[in-house]
């Protein structure tokens, strides 16, 4: 089975060493949703999810220390705002970045397969400090894939953590570790399609 998941992901760095990533999901098995995955800076790693059912899913894609189920409300706009009862989070949206412009040239079909994501894996790479297109998950019971078609840099950002304010923003350094690639270093808005398929295909 392959469920595709479309929306924007959003990835930061703070001042006080968290990293904050948000998956805001416009359309996707599940309906539409938003989740937030955290790191601090002894490497503990929560998700925020608004169901156990969600909350399981992605535990089962990626990896956490712990999960938190609460309401994770977001207002996009240029400029986003996502509260939890844990995290108030607020990030203004830039200028596109330049590897938007080859993205938006990729034909819909080619950039959606997976063959294309793993052909162009090492170039990501080599362009996004951080970035992975192509990779394991679920312990290796999955494979996962994303589809970019836009990316925008973020140009400032503030954000509370249960009840601790993190700072300003700052890159995604070090990377954040809660899958086979992490978010860009530099604080982005991403638009893509994630596709998680199981192995036995």
């Amino acid at each position: 089975m392959t469920r595709s998941f479309t929306g924007h992901i959003a990835g930061l760095g703070t001042t006080s060493g968290t990293r904050l990533v948000l998956g805001h999901w416009l359309t996707s098995p599940f309906g539409s949703f938003a989740d937030v995955m955290v790191e601090e800076p002894d490497g503990v790693r929560t998700l925020v999810a608004p169901s156990t059912e969600l909350g399981d899913f992605v535990a089962s894609t990626y990896t956490f220390d712990r999960i938190v189920v609460e309401p994770v409300d977001v207002v996009p706009g240029p400029t986003w705002r996502v509260s939890t009862p844990s995290l108030e989070l607020s990030f203004e949206v830039g200028r596109r970045h330049p590897v938007a412009y080859p993205l938006r040239l990729v034909p819909a079909a080619l950039g959606r397969s997976q063959g294309w994501a793993r052909a162009v894996d090492p170039v990501a790479r080599r362009l996004m400090r951080g970035v992975r297109t192509h990779g394991s998950a679920g312990n290796g019971d999955r494979v996962e894939w994303y589809a970019a078609r836009d990316v925008h840099r973020l140009r400032s950002a503030s954000a509370r953590w249960a009840g601790t304010d993190l700072g300003t923003m700052a890159p995604v350094d070090p990377p954040v570790r809660f899958g086979f690639g992490s978010a860009p270093r530099t604080p982005t808005l991403t638009h893509l399609t994630s596709y998680v398929a199981d192995r036995a295909q």
